[in-house]
């Protein structure tokens, strides 16, 4: 009996199985593939003054390269961007969640508007300061001088941001201040 029962379910298991790859099932009865839960972070740029558009720019070449997120403009946003007259820097609350500057100290010395934004927008996105003074590295940042018109994140940091949204981590403590201020600048 027990013999009997094992293969009517076993041959219940193969008649699904063959039903499932193709042998009764047409594609438009098909399930439509997973969509992929995108993370959408509003980014206030109200306060920016003559910045706007380098951080328009820059939460739109973030848009270009990762899938887990989108930035969209919008009041009250999840991050805020100011202006001052300091050195850009950024405090993340929460991944997705925070404060950003552009210093026009940065921009007087002339570095890049636009990379300022992408990597300010990049600690948003749960990156740390790299200093590694690559212009490829966009989390680089001002080590990588102010030639450096890359405001790209390179294929690492994008693989971080994509791991940083499917699993809610970020590779610094939330709450911290990351600044672009040269080390000297800082005491």
């Amino acid at each position: 009996m027990v013999a009997s029962k094992f293969l009517r379910v076993c041959a219940a298991l193969l008649l699904g199985l063959a039903f499932l790859t193709g042998t009764g099932v047409s594609a438009s009865a098909a399930p439509a593939p997973e969509q992929s839960n995108v993370r959408t972070i509003r980014y206030d740029t109200s306060q920016a003054a003559e910045f706007k558009a380098a951080w328009d720019e820059g939460a739109k070449i973030w848009n270009e390269h990762v899938q887990n997120v989108e930035f969209v403009p919008g009041t009250p946003g999840d991050v805020r961007i100011l202006a001052d007259n300091g050195w850009p820097r950024a405090q993340v609350t929460s991944l997705g969640r925070g404060t950003v500057w552009m210093g026009r100290q940065a921009t007087q010395q002339g570095h890049y508007e636009i990379r300022i934004a992408s990597h300010e927008l990049g600690h948003i996105l749960g990156l740390p300061d790299r200093r590694t003074g690559l212009c490829t590295d966009l989390m680089s940042g001002a080590s990588a001088g102010t030639t450096c018109k890359n405001p790209n994140p390179n294929a690492a940091e994008i693989a971080e941001v994509e791991r940083n949204f499917q699993n809610g981590r970020m590779g610094f403590k939330p709450g911290a201040v990351l600044s672009e201020a040269p080390i000297l600048a800082r005491h």
